[in-house]
């Protein structure tokens, strides 16, 4: 009975220690919105070995908040940990589809991600500071950020993935008020297509990024998704690609997570 004693406090002992990320919220000054910004920051346990990791930007959807994945999956801290990676899950406002808005000032979230918050985290945390170390993905509406902001700089991220994403905003002309940030569809044919992500396969070339999408078959964004990898295909451009049965929940985004860190996690280590 000792024995078994013994080996079960070792064994809890090693799992606790197994799981020790640390999470930290953050407010981060925008300069071009002239606002701070909070975002979560998950650090793995060996962070505290001092050594620079790379890291993970994390964007939430529609209507959400920089703290819905660490709420919603807080399995995201063991995944941290599992794979060594910092995740960082910035602020992108209620609805900004992660746009610099050509209308509203106000509304200047490419710039806070890929200037403000990515040159913040670099100066405050331990970090691979460099494309090989730095990866972007999310959930739908944070899917499209995650390809959107990828796709425009490529300096920055070298690899990057979607889950549930829109990733052509245009079938959806009159949803989640997206026209308040890039005007009417029919007034503004032109930002429709520069602010989508099927908008932007010119600025692709074979093997520059990495790329992993992930949509369920019930979901109401998996048509534009399907188009999406039927014309990665096209272009030549490789990229994992993974559907299942899952509609736009936070059911089928808890399983996805681990694909796509997995993914992430061996890019990083190549």
């Amino acid at each position: 009975m000792k024995y078994f004693l013994i080996g079960f406090i070792s064994s809890f002992f090693y799992l606790y220690s197994t799981y020790a990320s640390t999470v930290d919220t953050v407010n981060v000054f925008s300069a071009s919105m002239n606002k701070n910004i909070k975002s979560v920051v998950v650090k793995p346990d060996s962070y505290n070995r001092q050594q620079d990791q790379p890291v993970l930007y994390l964007l939430h959807g529609y209507s959400d908040r920089y703290d819905a994945w660490i709420k919603k999956v807080p399995s995201v801290k063991e995944l941290s940990d599992l794979h060594d990676i910092i995740i960082v899950c910035p602020d992108g406002g209620f609805n900004s589809w992660y746009w610099d808005s050509p209308i509203d000032e106000k509304y200047q979230y490419e710039t806070f991600v890929v200037k403000e918050l990515v040159n913040w985290i670099d100066e405050n945390y331990n970090t691979i500071s460099s494309r090989e170390g730095r990866a972007i993905t999310g959930l739908s509406m944070g899917g499209h950020g995650g390809l959107y902001l990828a796709f425009r700089n490529q300096d920055l991220f070298g690899a990057c993935g979607s889950m549930s994403g829109g990733v052509d905003i245009r079938p959806f002309p009159n949803n989640w008020d997206m026209s308040n940030y890039i005007g009417k569809q029919s007034e503004n044919p032109d930002y429709w297509k520069e602010y989508t992500v099927m908008g932007l396969l010119h600025l692709l070339t074979p093997n520059r990024l990495k790329i992993i999408i992930d949509c369920g078959t019930n979901d109401f964004f998996y048509e534009v998704n399907e188009r999406l990898h039927k014309e990665l295909q096209y272009r030549n451009i490789p990229h994992d690609y993974i559907t299942r049965p899952g509609g736009h929940t936070w059911e089928y985004w808890n399983n996805a997570i681990k694909y796509q860190m997995l993914f992430f996690s061996e890019y990083f280590k190549k």
